[in-house]
């Protein structure tokens, strides 16, 4: 028979917070009442949730995949990366034909995407404000991207040789800009992360002052899984406590961005009814201040002890970018968000973009990105 605690215990340790009448549930419930007004963000891993307190209708805007031009960008970015993992194929199973066909099949989707590529696709349906001015570059980016790509495949089905790294950081990733190859595709890489997150730092920045929010009396909430399942578990891995505190004008104090991984996520495609939303605000409320609580009682505890200081500031950050020709910080940061699990794969951009944004007074059009500002991007129907 497994073993079971004796009843007297167990009853003492659910009294204090493990049951629903325990004394930490009871002191949750009164933060609650007092909190009541308080607003509450919760971010997911692609929706963002306000809840401004009383019982009022939250307020919800999205980003990442149901946002415009996030997927095309992104698609672009994986490009490149999808060469890279061919090779990687082909380098543990050399006599497996699997690569081929993908690669066939990967061709196929690049010819689809250069072909629906155009400026005017970019101006006039991705038509996001970030990218006024730029899309005749964008469009010149993809195709591009998409050409030397469709090329490179089409090479390799008879030159195997062409797909071990060696050859391709040599000709493809990380080659000498020239007639060849006027741009690497590790510039392209950033840049294609770098332009989508724009978007998202600039629509949520600027959705976010919109709510003329109490920053000092705001909880927030990164609630669930944000890509990776081993990503964005910290502050400072999650990229979205940093860009909420720089919208803030950083009047937020970082200890009110509480990063749950485990808690509870929604998505605007599948969003609850009003009942729903309003349990799930019971839910974030408690969790936040559940948590919330034990710093207060121990801040009262304590009093002779040194306070803890939270610094969001990570222990061994991204590489300084230290201008917009810094190819060496941006290929080593793209080498850490691949290699490192903690890390989300758009925090190879998070932090730059969101400073570069703030240093400019949110004009996306002044942000300067790597491997894209700096270079120029063959026009369409160039050789």
């Amino acid at each position: 028979m497994a073993y079971q605690p004796n009843a007297a215990f167990a009853g003492l340790f659910r009294a204090f917070t493990s049951d629903p009448q325990s004394i930490g549930a009871h002191l949750t419930e009164q933060m609650a009442r007092q909190a009541a007004d308080d607003p509450l963000l919760v971010s997911t891993g692609s929706d963002i949730v306000l809840f401004s307190g009383t019982g009022r209708a939250p307020t919800i805007e999205s980003f990442r995949k149901s946002t415009r031009g996030f997927i095309e960008l992104t698609a672009v970015s994986h490009l490149p990366l999808a060469i890279a993992y061919l090779a990687r194929m082909r380098e543990l199973s050399p006599h497996d034909d699997t690569w081929q066909s993908d690669s066939i099949r990967l061709r196929d989707h690049a010819e689809a995407t250069r072909a629906a590529n155009s400026s005017a696709f970019w101006r006039d349906h991705v038509a996001v404000d970030s990218f006024a001015g730029h899309e005749q570059k964008i469009a010149d980016l993809v195709d591009y991207t998409c050409r030397v790509t469709i090329d490179l495949i089409e090479r390799m089905q008879n030159d195997h040789s062409l797909l071990s790294f060696d050859r391709l950081n040599d000709e493809y990733f990380a080659s000498p800009p020239g007639d060849a190859l006027p741009v690497p595709m590790n510039d392209v890489m950033f840049a294609t992360f770098g332009l989508a997150f724009l978007d998202i730092v600039y629509r949520i920045g600027n959705w976010l002052r919109a709510q003329s929010l109490d920053w000092t009396r705001l909880m927030v909430l990164v609630s669930g899984q944000s890509g990776r399942p081993t990503a964005g578990a910290t502050w400072a891995t999650n990229n979205m406590c940093y860009l909420v505190w720089s919208a803030s004008d950083r009047v937020l104090l970082p200890e009110r961005v509480l990063v749950a991984p485990h808690a509870p996520s929604f998505s605007v495609a599948e969003l609850p009814d009003a009942a729903g939303l309003a349990e799930l605000e019971r839910t974030y409320r408690a969790l936040w201040l559940n948590t919330r609580a034990s710093i207060d009682v121990a801040r009262d505890l304590f009093p002779d002890q040194r306070p803890y200081g939270f610094d969001p500031a990570p222990a061994d950050g991204m590489p300084p970018i230290k201008s917009v020709d810094d190819r060496e910080a941006t290929v080593a940061r793209l080498r850490r968000i691949m290699e490192d699990p903690s890390q989300l794969l758009s925090n190879c951009v998070a932090d730059y973009i969101v400073d570069q944004l703030h240093k400019n007074g949110n004009q996306p059009q002044r942000v300067e990105i790597p491997g894209f500002t700096n270079v120029s991007y063959p026009h369409m129907g160039e050789s």
